[in-house]
């Protein structure tokens, strides 16, 4: 199989463009601010992106200039308010971005029907739901079977998914544990696939837990290793997630001056993750994983 290591700043140039359909996965765990960096420092504009949960990696592309349209079920500071740069460009007269909403299953059906190269979605949770009325792509379709008129999402397919885990061998054969969201669909979905992790592993190892490789090389266009790229979100076993930052974050992006200056220093300021992490000084003794090491599997025969 082929080797598709390749550095941060190779992949983004070679697989994000302009104007693309973007989706940075992740559910609290395992969100790739690295990736979402280096879009931002090759300039990319235009995009639309996409995800269940846009958090303060989304606010930071915002306010960069690099989105268009915002498509999503839920957008905020988890456990601390609003996005401010986000805000910012909604409630803006004119709007600045394009939104366009669904419910959380909205877009888990969304990214499912992308996966199984089907035109749509069918769900009931839109019953008596405000949703639909705001956003034209939520149809109906009738049951061929019972008759019965259920919501309809439009399937979702991505130009590039950009999916970060703990590890992979570098044809792309990636693993992930611990708390997951939607990674799997998004990247099956996708037109091309970054996969991000914490560490290359040989193929042995992979090979020696096959059922924790969520992505199969044949679906990723590139690997890139990148420790500590999902900060200040976690990496199960690797490091916890950076809770004081998320609330710096609200006081950070409140004013476009202060955000503008957070940009500077810690995305434009920097080459790559290695010289933002020497900025943050402590940062890997106060966050690293103390070991919970789970029994192991047999799978003799």
């Amino acid at each position: 199989m082929k080797d598709k290591v390749v550095s941060m700043k190779e992949a983004v140039a070679s697989f994000v463009r302009d104007n693309d359909t973007v989706v940075v996965e992740g559910f609290t765990h395992l969100i790739c601010f690295a990736a979402g960096h280096e879009i931002i420092r090759q300039g990319r504009k235009g995009l639309t992106l996409a995800r269940l949960t846009p958090d303060l990696i989304y606010d930071q592309m915002l306010a960069a200039g690099c989105a268009r349209k915002l498509v999503f079920s839920w957008a905020g500071n988890p456990g601390i308010g609003s996005l401010h740069a986000f805000r910012r460009l909604v409630e803006a007269q004119p709007p600045r971005l394009e939104i366009e909403e669904y419910s959380h299953f909205g877009m888990v059906g969304r990214m499912c029907a992308g996966a199984a190269n089907l035109p749509f979605w069918p769900m009931r949770n839109y019953t008596g739901a405000d949703i639909p009325a705001s956003n034209p792509a939520i149809k109906t379709v009738t049951c061929p079977f019972t008759g019965e008129v259920l919501a309809a999402v439009p399937a979702l397919r991505p130009d590039v998914t950009i999916v970060h885990a703990q590890r992979a061998d570098r044809t792309g054969n990636a693993q992930i544990w611990g708390l997951m969201g939607v990674q799997k669909e998004a990247a099956f979905a996708s037109k091309r696939v970054i996969v991000v992790v914490e560490e290359l592993v040989d193929e042995a190892v992979i090979r020696s837990d096959p059922n924790r490789t969520l992505i199969p090389s044949f679906q990723v266009d590139a690997v890139v290793c990148e420790p500590w790229g999902a900060h200040p979100s976690y990496a199960q076993g690797y490091y916890d997630r950076d809770n004081d930052f998320y609330v710096k974050w609200d006081g950070i992006a409140r004013e476009p001056s202060s955000l503008a200056r957070y940009l500077d220093e810690f995305v434009y300021g920097v080459r790559d993750r290695a010289e933002y992490m020497k900025k943050h000084p402590g940062l890997a003794e106060r966050l690293k994983a103390k070991p919970s090491v789970c029994a192991g599997v047999d799978y003799g025969y």
